[in-house]
């Protein structure tokens, strides 16, 4: 499969002919010089419901048709403004025909406005996704849990997604230490220094790790796992 990371948490993988996009928080990411007109996915996958996650969801979806991937609650919000989706609850796994998807926990917020309501719409989550054989973890914004541990159960975690920035999410040194959670192949950082809150050395929790894990991909250039 071959991935690419376009800054904050937004994240492609293009695998068997299929195009997927993970939080496209494209507009107004001030680190990819793509645009959500740029895209045409088959498949968008939501963490949760904060903007900068859900980001140009609904836009691109509506131009290309792509199905929607989120938990219960997230999904049936798009379900309702006529999206086609997948609503697998936290635990569950949708089969698809790129892989699968399980809906993981997370422990983070996620209310959003709504015709200038604040709504919960369903929690947070992260994302085990098995797709050429491989476990790929993208744990959204979260803080640390000790139930990390558990995502590769059946399966080595061969990448990990993981926030560094702080304040809204996990720091560094707890990123770190979930990683040893997970035993993660290789680890990725994300989710820093989109905003003055979230400021972090990338190179910094690289050090933390042990030696080979981390991986700092520039942004908007495509690797091969």
């Amino acid at each position: 499969m071959k991935l690419i990371w376009h800054g904050h948490s937004f994240i492609e993988i293009q695998t068997a002919g299929k195009q997927i996009l993970i939080d496209p928080f494209i507009d107004g990411n001030p680190f990819t010089k793509f645009k959500a007109a740029d895209y045409s996915p088959d498949y968008i996958l939501l963490t949760h419901a904060h903007g900068d996650h859900v980001g140009s969801t609904e836009e691109i979806a509506k131009r290309s048709g792509a199905s929607i991937v989120a938990m219960t609650d997230l999904a049936g919000y798009f379900e309702e403004k006529g999206f086609h989706t997948y609503g697998p609850n936290i635990g569950g796994t949708e089969k698809l025909d790129f892989g699968e998807v399980k809906i993981t926990p997370a422990w983070h917020t996620t209310a959003t406005e709504v015709n200038g309501v604040n709504l919960p719409l369903g929690v947070a989550t992260g994302l085990a996704l098995k797709i050429e054989g491989k476990l790929v973890y993208v744990a959204g914004d979260t803080g640390l849990f000790s139930d990390m541990q558990l995502v590769g159960r059946k399966q080595p975690v061969d990448l990990a997604f993981l926030p560094i920035g702080d304040h809204f999410t996990m720091g560094s040194d707890d990123a770190a230490y979930a990683a040893k959670l997970l035993h993660a192949k290789t680890v990725v950082p994300v989710h820093y220094n989109t905003f003055p809150a979230i400021k972090a050395d990338p190179q910094e929790f690289i050090q933390l790790l042990d030696d080979g894990q981390g991986y700092l991909p520039e942004v908007d250039q495509e690797w091969t796992l």
